[in-house]
Parts: C-alpha cells; sequence; structure tokens
C-alpha cells in the first residue's frame, strides 16, 4: 500500500485543527503590504492583525504564488516518509501556484507527483483537500484519490456575498463608478464560482436579503442532499456568520457543518464577506 501525501495552499483555508487532523501540508502565498511581506500561514501575520492593516490600507496588499523553490523544499521533505504525493490547489485562472508546482515537480522525475488544478478557492478548495486526505489515510491508490476529486469538483457550490464593495473595488474587480451606484442602491451581490473564476450569481439589495437569498438558493442547487457538508466561512463577521450557521442547521440538518475564517489571501481581495460552500458527500 502507497503512503500518499496531500498538499495544497492557503487559499483553501482550511482550520489548523482539521489540516492538522488530516496531516494535509499546507504552502502558504504571500501578502504584501508596501515595502512589507508575510507568508499567510498565521503565523508571520494572523489573521486579526492582517484585517486591522487592511482597514486603514488606502490600496490593497499584493499576493504572490509559492515559488518552485518552495514547492521543492515542501515535496522533497514529503518524500523522505511518502511514496507519492498529491497537491491540489487554487484555481490557476485566479494564481499562478499550481504553473509552481508544476515546475517543481520536475525536479523529481522518479517520484509520483500529481499536481491538480482545483478551479476552485477558499473551502471548495478545502474540502477536496480534506476528503483526499481521508482517501489516503484509508489506503486509496492515487487513481481512486484522483477520480474521487475530479467527481467532487464540479459538485462543490459556493456562495458568497461582500459587505462592501470597497475592496473589489480598490483591486480592480469592479470599476469605480459601478462601485458609487451599487453602494448607493444597496446593492449586495452573491457571488460564485463558475469555470475557475469569481462570477456573479445575483444580486439583491440590502444586506438581510442577501443571507436570506443564500439560503434560498442552496435549496434550489442541491434541493434533497443525503448527505450534505457545509462550511460557514466569515471575514471579520463573526455575528452574521454564527447566524448563517444557526439556521443552516435548522434549515437544512447538515451531516456535517464546520466554521471557518476567510483567510489572508482570500481577505485581501474580498474584504468583510461571509461565504457557504456546501456539497453532497452521497457516500
Amino acid at each position: 500500500m502507497e503512503k500518499i501525501a496531500i498538499v495544497t495552499d492557503s487559499t483553501a483555508d482550511i482550520p489548523k485543527k482539521l489540516y492538522e487532523k488530516y496531516k494535509i501540508t499546507i504552502v502558504p502565498l504571500t501578502v504584501i503590504f508596501g515595502d512589507e511581506s508575510y507568508k499567510a500561514d498565521g503565523v508571520d501575520l494572523s489573521i486579526k492583525d492582517f484585517y486591522e492593516k487592511l482597514k486603514v490600507s488606502k490600496q490593497l496588499p499584493k499576493t504572490v504564488q509559492p515559488s518552485p523553490g518552495d514547492f521543492i523544499i515542501i515535496y522533497k521533505e514529503l518524500l523522505k516518509n511518502y511514496d507519492a504525493i498529491i497537491s491540489i490547489h487554487i484555481s490557476k485562472k485566479m494564481s499562478g501556484t499550481v504553473d509552481s508546482a508544476l515546475i517543481a515537480k520536475k525536479e523529481f522525475q522518479d517520484k509520483k507527483i500529481e499536481v491538480v488544478d482545483s478551479g476552485l478557492v477558499h473551502m471548495p478548495l478545502g474540502f477536496l483537500a480534506i476528503e483526499a486526505a481521508m482517501m489516503a489515510e484509508k489506503g486509496a491508490s492515487i487513481e481512486q484519490i484522483l477520480d474521487r476529486i475530479n467527481m467532487l469538483k464540479p459538485n462543490m457550490k459556493s456562495l458568497f456575498v461582500p459587505k462592501t464593495l470597497e475592496y473589489l473595488q480598490k483591486g480592480g474587480r469592479i470599476g469605480r463608478a459601478k462601485s458609487l451606484i451599487a453602494s448607493l442602491l444597496e446593492i449586495k451581490p452573491i457571488l460564485t464560482i463558475n469555470y475557475g473564476e469569481v462570477s456573479p450569481y445575483k444580486n439583491t439589495r440590502r444586506w438581510n436579503q442577501a443571507k436570506e437569498e443564500i439560503l434560498t438558493s442552496m435549496k434550489v442547487i442541491l434541493p434533497s442532499p443525503e448527505n450534505l457538508i457545509v462550511s460557514v466561512g466569515d471575514l471579520d463577521l463573526k455575528e452574521d456568520g454564527e447566524e448563517m450557521a444557526e439556521r443552516i442547521k435548522a434549515e437544512f440538518n447538515p451531516r456535517e457543518l464546520i466554521r471557518v475564517d476567510f483567510g489572508i489571501i482570500v481577505g485581501a481581495h474580498l474584504g468583510p464577506a461571509i461565504g457557504i460552500t456546501f456539497y453532497d458527500r452521497q457516500n
């Protein structure tokens, strides 16, 4: 039986207790505020300190993918104790992280390393890594794990809504004029992930309506899941996150619900927000 290591990156936003439990290796991206750079590993810069810096920053911080060298170091260390590696990462359309991993892979021609472009970010990516790690722990083969990942990828659903459009406007994701008009009209866009990119799902008016629409949309997208798995994430909006978690428990009775934080890299582009990731585990 092959011993398989699972690797992902810090945009997966997997809580520490879970990536430690499932022995998932996290490769951190980097966030840059002016002349200061920090690894998005929760050590160089805590989430709390990051948000404090974000609030007073006139411009969004830059985010930088891991280098091939970062991956080489991690792969080399893992291969001392594992027979193979499955490395699952943020969508190639959002980051060059997959490219760095592929370059690193070339340094290990005689080793089994599979690099996967998830087409996802945040907990949709996190859940893929967790599923892969659970299978690896049970002795599944590389082929079985990759088949499971490919089956689950299109089933990972996510809906998230920013409290303000300020950060999307700063990052160039939405024009200043559109941001101003949307703010004046109190529009709260619900976003999702399609074809590897963040895209609009539905516009709502006012914050509470957006939260209500997320719950309604969950029922439409997955009308009768047998084994509903959910994450409720927030970015500096704990009360709203707790409210959504309680409502989802009451209305959907999920098999599993976890609370997570939006991490530093996702937070740098989104600002304060809530986000729900959900899928039917099916077995």
